[in-house]
């Protein structure tokens, strides 16, 4: 986990654009000096964290990260493979030399998010961003303490948005969405979720859902979803049915769980899905935003094809199992 940080000139919308006004040597100079200042100002708020687990002989390393200061009462923002595995203590180590003990307050290993909490009321939080503004191409630094080497800095841009990484925990599967692609070697717009390759980091986006998913964790220690047991895949409408009904694609259904919502109310293999309580349902990721936690046990009414008839079914999702 790395904290993800833009640096484009804020007078300017262009990524870049400051740097390409500027002779070579000139540009090579901002574009340094915007990186140490990015790097001076974050570098107090990011921790190398290690989390630990108790065994027969005590206690012992169970993972290692880095953390996020998010505000000044000791809150963290970390991934939660970092934190998988442990007995949910450990200790923050920040630059300026200080300690702290911490404890896991909730991680979401579908999100790949984990809030911690460090003993302590005085860190430097770090300004979130807002990673829907983000364009490709524009610069972007990443802070954090791979391998252990903490304080570590490195600056990149960003190669591509609205990626998808699929994630599971036991039996349960999902897509982070809207991923940041950055070459960058792994205020804060992402948190680092995996190296795909050589040059190639992926994070997971701040954004609306994130940050709600941040305040889940913060308040309850962990993310109910609902469920209603199907799997399936986008699929455009036909033509003269897609201007009938205002809608150009919906979710196919592949497969019915077994004693699932969906099974109770009927859904079958082959039914399009194209709205839910009347919110567009265009592909997985649209039908998975709609999945919170407040439809958990509340009637839904789904909008669906089947057979090229368009008809209503009432389904009552149930919590995803942790």
């Amino acid at each position: 986990m790395r904290a993800l940080h833009p640096i484009a000139s804020e007078s300017d919308p262009r990524p870049g654009a400051r740097l390409q006004s500027l002779p070579d040597t000139e540009a090579l100079d901002a574009y340094s000096r915007t990186v140490s200042e990015v790097a001076e100002q974050l570098g107090p708020s990011v921790a190398h964290v290690t989390v630990t687990r108790h065994g027969r002989r005590g206690s012992r390393r169970a993972g290692t990260g880095s953390g996020v200061a998010i505000s000044p009462d000791g809150f963290m923002l970390s991934a939660a493979h970092v934190v998988a595995g442990s007995d949910g203590r450990g200790y923050a180590t920040f630059p300026d030399g200080r300690d702290f003990g911490l404890e896991v307050v909730g991680a979401d290993p579908l999100s790949d998010l984990a809030v911690l909490r460090a003993d302590s009321r005085d860190l430097v939080p770090a300004p979130l961003g807002d990673a829907e503004k983000l364009r490709v191409g524009q610069l972007v630094v990443a802070i954090g303490s791979p391998l252990g080497f903490s304080g570590s800095v490195t600056a990149g841009v960003v190669s591509a948005l609205g990626r998808s990484l699929p994630t599971r925990s036991r039996s349960a599967t999902r897509l982070i969405e809207n991923v940041i692609q950055t070459d960058a070697a792994l205020n804060l717009v992402g948190v680092n979720t995996a190296v795909a390759g050589v040059g190639l980091g992926l994070a997971v986006p701040i954004d609306t859902t994130t940050r709600r998913i941040v305040s889940e964790l913060i308040s309850d220690g962990r993310v109910r979803r609902a469920y209603i047991g199907v799997t399936g895949g986008a699929r455009p409408l036909p033509p003269k049915q897609a201007a009938a009904i205002g809608r150009t694609s919906g979710v196919e259904v592949v497969e019915v769980v077994e004693g699932s919502p969906a099974a109770d109310a009927g859904l079958r293999a082959g039914d399009l899905i194209i709205e839910a309580d009347g919110e567009a349902v265009a592909d997985v990721g649209a039908l998975q935003r709609l999945m919170s936690g407040e439809w958990i046990g509340q009637a839904v009414t789904l909008r669906i094809d089947r057979g090229g008839q368009l008809t209503a079914v009432e389904v009552v999702p149930a919590e995803l199992p942790e």
